[in-house]
């Protein structure tokens, strides 16, 4: 990932950080049903739909051969967090920050579970798993020299001096060190990846709650309609 798009995600997410608790500052009862809301939460609708193109395409066999012939799946998920995070700031500029009935409370809970979660599995996972590669590379080559010295040290039948220098005994104290940190960036990383099934929930449910948002708007009428 560029810095390019790591500054553009930064910036849109801390615009939707200090969106969300606006009602401290700001709450506009009507606005969520007149026209410029009603359009605002179209798009933010619409977004939301857009945005299931990436998770369809990753795991539906069929649509992934057809669709990754033309767009890659890095641009589609490029298009899954920009369309995601603008979605929520529309959504929540929707709101007016009426956040009074237990839907609308929902949805704006859900949908920051769900950038939170996105977040550590697009960005922190990434970084953990490039770390855990690099030190697997490294562990590699200490092992690798480790081996060799002690196959010279084995074919000239030498014995080890107790000496606290001697280079293969800082390699095992490299060797160990390398091993530990794996395990424990192993470790947080199963943790971490438990954040992906939470995504994954919290994003089937915002949906569900879209369709009753959706539904019970249409049912009480819409009030920007002729």
């Amino acid at each position: 990932m560029g810095d390019r798009e790591k500054l553009s995600v930064l910036a849109l997410g801390t615009v939707l950080l200090f969106l969300a608790p606006g009602y401290l500052l700001h709450v506009s009862p009507r606005f969520a049903g007149n026209l410029a809301g009603g359009m605002l939460g179209i798009t933010a609708a619409s977004l939301m739909i857009l945005v299931v193109v990436y998770p369809a395409v990753k795991y539906i066999g069929w649509l992934n051969k057809r669709v990754t012939r033309h767009v890659s799946q890095g641009r589609l998920l490029s298009l899954h967090i920009y369309g995601g995070l603008l979605a929520s700031i529309v959504a929540i500029l929707h709101s007016g920050h009426k956040y009074q009935s237990v839907l609308g409370i929902a949805l704006v809970i859900d949908v920051i579970i769900i950038i939170a979660t996105g977040f550590v599995g697009r960005y922190y996972l990434g970084h953990l798993g490039a770390e855990v590669r690099q030190q697997q590379a490294l562990l590699g080559t200490l092992r690798s020299a480790y081996d060799r010295i002690a196959l010279r040290l084995g074919t000239q039948h030498a014995t080890l001096p107790a000496a606290p220098d001697l280079p293969v005994l800082d390699l095992v104290d490299a060797i160990a060190d390398v091993e530990y940190s794996l395990t424990a960036r192993d470790a947080a990383k199963r943790i971490a990846g438990r954040w992906t099934v939470v995504h994954i929930v919290a994003s089937i449910a915002l949906y569900g709650l879209l369709l009753l948002h959706i539904g019970s708007g249409i049912y009480y009428g819409l009030r920007w309609l002729p």
